[in-house]
């Protein structure tokens, strides 16, 4: 019985180790849903369906987009996490769900290492330090100065606790030492940054880049680690404050037990849809840079960031549940 045992489970070995070879050579032959994080018409939705679209034409097959926004895009890293591992179903989230969500939410339905797989990058974006049109500071080391001169009476907007622009900024907090107000919103804060409620907002370059060229903002610093091209004059934060780089970036992931052939080869297309002229050229439109990046340079980008923005989100206790 004990050898009959042994050859019936070697045989099941066998015959799935087949079907699992051949259902990757097969691989794809029908529609691939891609789940993003957040609404139609956001830039998550639309930089997915750009990937998407091209996805399709390489591939051979219709790419679906599903919305599912909720919850700073956990509604739809859940949804992936749960999905079968078949290769048709990935998520379009940004890299923030992966580096700051498992860090400010007590509790996750899902287990964000173990549970998904990184697959591939598609774009980056810095922020900017914007600040109100007559602001006396007209540099990073002047707003060093008169927040240390003012400990308190500089304010900081941010799209929400534990959101980039909140913790990008208290880092740059901690490094120089100075204490400015954190003044949270819903929607946007550039409106009251504008009229001079509030100070500053570390803004994505894509939105804020139209309103300091308009002169409806001053631009005090980029948080890419170079200058962002459409504004040379516009420093760095790490000129003045060393290391301290971030971009916002946004990527897609898949069920972790889903085929790593399948797996490579989704990312094979998405890095040469970055390369793509027409797909860079309407990312570069956007104020946005194409990233085609292998999978373990992805994973060391999740690792680097999630690093640095865990270490502040416990250091300031920061919770949003």
């Amino acid at each position: 019985m004990t050898i009959r045992r042994h050859v019936l489970a070697a045989l099941t070995l066998a015959t799935l180790a087949g079907f699992s070879h051949a259902q990757e050579a097969n691989w794809p032959n029908r529609p691939i849903k891609i789940v993003v994080g957040f609404a139609a018409g956001t830039p998550p939705d639309i930089f997915a369906r750009l990937y998407g679209d091209y996805a399709s034409k390489k591939l051979g097959v219709p790419v679906v987009i599903d919305n599912k926004p909720g919850a700073a895009g956990n509604l739809a890293t859940d949804t992936v996490a749960k999905a079968p591992a078949d290769g048709y179903t990935f998520l379009y989230n940004l890299s923030t769900a992966f580096t700051i969500n498992p860090f400010i939410y007590s509790k996750l339905p899902f287990d964000p290492q173990k549970d998904l797989v990184p697959v591939a990058t598609t774009m980056r974006q810095g922020l900017v330090l914007i600040t109100k049109p007559n602001m006396e500071a007209k540099s990073v080391k002047d707003l060093v100065a008169a927040a240390k001169a003012k400990p308190g009476a500089i304010s900081h907007a941010s799209y929400g606790a534990g959101s980039p622009s909140h913790l990008i900024v208290e880092w740059f907090k901690e490094e120089t030492g100075t204490d400015m107000v954190h003044v949270p919103y819903r929607a946007s804060p550039v409106p009251d940054v504008m009229g001079g409620q509030v100070d500053t907002v570390m803004e994505p370059i894509a939105t804020a880049f139209p309103l300091i060229k308009d002169g409806k903002v001053q631009a005090l610093a980029y948080s890419g680690p170079a200058r962002f091209a459409a504004l040379p004059n516009v420093p760095t934060l790490s000129e003045t404050v060393p290391n301290l780089t971030m971009m916002s970036w946004h990527g897609i992931w898949t069920s972790a037990a889903t085929p790593a052939a399948i797996v490579d080869r989704m990312n094979a297309v998405f890095v040469e849809g970055s390369k793509d002229a027409d797909v860079s050229k309407r990312i570069r439109d956007l104020n946005s840079e194409p990233l085609g990046a292998s999978r373990t340079e992805m994973a060391n980008m999740i690792r680097r960031d999630a690093d640095i923005y865990g270490r502040i989100v416990k250091a300031k206790n920061i919770k949003i549940d």
